[in-house]
């Protein structure tokens, strides 16, 4: 799943995901959306924009977190220290985050998902 409200990055965020061979939920640019879409199916795991279009996507999070979905953060917005502290498993990529780097911690996201 991708929720980010910026396009360009969403479209981008979608490409990589896609050539990955992952199936891809999304790109929504808000919450609202997003929640409307893990009522129809959780996904295997969820890049996150913090700040949408309707808000902070805290409360998204908080409910990927409850069903074990792993969460990779990527924002211009992200405090790593406060991420830790409330996703102690979830990945904070700040923006721009390389796309090397974006691909691995996916993967990794993947894989841990993977063997739980």
């Amino acid at each position: 799943m991708v929720v980010e409200d910026e396009f360009i990055i969403a479209l981008d965020l979608s490409e990589t995901v896609r050539d990955l061979g992952y199936t891809l939920e999304g790109p929504y640019a808000d919450t609202e959306n997003a929640f409307v879409a893990i009522d129809r199916v959780m996904p295997d795991c969820a890049i996150l924009d913090i700040r949408t279009a309707d808000g902070e996507v805290y409360p998204l999070a908080d409910t990927l977190t409850e069903a074990g979905v792993p969460i990779i953060f990527h924002s211009g917005h992200v405090q790593p220290e406060h991420i830790a502290t409330r996703y102690p498993h979830a990945v904070a990529c700040t923006k721009p985050c390389p796309p090397d780097r974006l691909v691995k911690v996916l993967e990794e996201a993947m894989h841990r998902k993977v063997q739980h």
